[in-house]
């Protein structure tokens, strides 16, 4: 199994430190806000990533923080003239809604920052004891020329940084480049008390202290957006390796940009969308399909003809699904032979590829069309083939992928034989080949009387029911 790994700009065979034990730490939210979609393909490639983790055999302890005590939190709460606990609770149930919504697996925990100041403060401690830390009129800034890694994880240059920085006058940094650990409390900001007097944390401490609270000082994998590469996840690896002399994190996993209609999303561009905007429009199951047809290091785009687009391939497999169920209880009926095992190792070779679910999803798209045929093509069926099919979609398209929900399909709503309605779509497809379109109207009008709608795409047709 191979995994890509920042760090190395390289894939490199996956080597946990306590097999079958995995700890994974992903950079969740800022709660001041509903998040956007581009944060919603991070938490669900995140939430697969652990899924097949699971469904290869490991023990995977999920950690995912919530940031509660920030700039921008402070600024929003004052605007709105409540507290930050107050904003911070309204929007961490948000979030908790949302990702239930998007059929993620919930955290093993979620830890906030509020809840681990005294871990905060004993790491920049550590760091202070170490004179990596230094502090200025009760703001502690990390001296980033201490230590010798900086920079090995976004490949940048200390010098060419610095050259690029700006310098405030009067700063009270030793480097332009050095970061705050602690910050010294302002007039209406919260605070806490601390032996360098009241404040707050920096931001990349408070995910150093929360990932070695709950998974240890060095974990299997640490895993964000791409926007986080450089400072927070390079300002990660210095404070934690400094601190604790080991190495942090022997995975750095990080995902694409979104797009939106092949343009940076921007609010000043009129096309920021929150998840849950997409989410009341648009089965979840639909945009994990749009997400899992790229690769999670790719860029992705976003439009509402591909996420359409998407909704039409969930509703392929859950056609396949329900006609699967349909017919799962016969207790006759003839063998047929089909390879399992065969899409089963198709399945796992693409997602030990670094988790290729771009082809990992046209593994379980090339089954649909080949059961579709199978069943078109053979009259009687024995149920051993149905619960065989059932099993795989089950443990790949739900359980890893999430593109379908078993819970929803209940073979009981058919009012049609859904096998009936395959062959009457081969018979218009056939139709139109033929460009007998009479006939290909009279098919179409006679399955919309029956309540079974057809949509017309150039992969295929498929029908929903009204």
């Amino acid at each position: 199994m191979l995994v890509y790994n920042t760090l190395t700009n390289k894939k490199e065979e996956f080597k946990p430190i306590n097999p079958p034990n995995v700890s994974m730490y992903v950079c969740g939210p800022t709660i001041y806000n509903y998040f956007h979609i581009g944060n919603g393909r991070t938490f669900v490639m995140s939430d697969i990533i652990r899924r097949y983790l699971i469904y290869k055999g490991f023990d995977v302890k999920f950690v995912m923080n919530l940031t509660d005590v920030d700039d921008k939190i402070i600024k929003k709460a004052n605007e709105e003239k409540i507290t930050s606990a107050e904003l911070t609770a309204r929007y961490e149930a948000a979030f908790m809604d949302d990702i239930k919504k998007f059929k993620m697996k919930p955290a093993d925990v979620y830890p906030k920052a509020t809840d681990h100041m005294q871990e905060i403060e004993n790491i920049i401690e550590r760091l202070a004891d170490k004179g990596v830390a230094y502090n200025v009129d009760g703001n502690v800034f990390y001296d980033i020329g201490k230590f010798n890694g900086y920079g090995k994880l976004s490949g940048k240059n200390i010098e060419d940084l610095e050259a690029g920085a700006r310098i405030e006058i009067n700063s009270e940094k030793q480097n332009p480049l050095d970061f705050s650990v602690w910050k010294k409390s302002k007039e209406g900001e919260p605070y806490w008390e601390s032996k360098w007097g009241k404040g707050r944390p920096g931001w990349h401490i408070e995910c150093s202290a929360m990932s070695m609270k709950h998974l240890g000082e060095t974990i299997d994998i640490h895993a964000g957006g791409n926007d986080l590469i450089f400072p927070h996840h390079e300002n990660e690896i210095a404070q934690s390796e400094a601190a604790t002399g080991k190495e942090f994190a022997h995975y750095w996993m990080h995902f694409g940009f979104l797009n939106i209609d092949k343009q940076k999303m921007s609010k000043s561009l009129g096309n920021f969308f929150t998840a849950r905007d997409i989410l009341n429009q648009y089965p979840a199951e639909a945009l994990r399909l749009l997400f899992v047809q790229s690769h999670y290091r790719s860029p992705l785009n976003f439009s509402k003809e591909l996420i359409e687009s998407a909704q039409k391939g969930t509703e392929k497999l859950n056609n396949l699904v329900r006609l699967l169920l349909k017919e799962i209880d016969k207790t006759d009926g003839n063998l047929v032979e089909f390879n399992f095992e065969n899409k089963y190792k198709l399945f796992t070779e693409a997602m030990d590829d670094d988790f290729n679910t771009s082809q990992a999803t046209a593994v379980i798209f090339d089954f649909v069309r080949e059961v579709n045929k199978l069943i078109m093509d053979n009259e009687n069926i024995g149920s051993e083939f149905y619960d065989e099919a059932i099993k795989f979609i089950k443990a790949t398209a739900d359980d890893v992928l999430g593109i379908i929900d078993f819970s929803e399909l209940d073979s009981n709503e058919s009012t049609e034989d859904d096998a009936w309605i395959l062959k009457e779509i081969e018979k218009r497809t056939q139709a139109k080949s033929d460009k007998n379109w009479q006939l290909a109207d009279e098919i179409r009008n006679s399955l919309a009387d029956k309540g079974v709608i057809l949509e017309d795409s150039k992969s295929g047709t498929i029908y929903k029911r009204k």
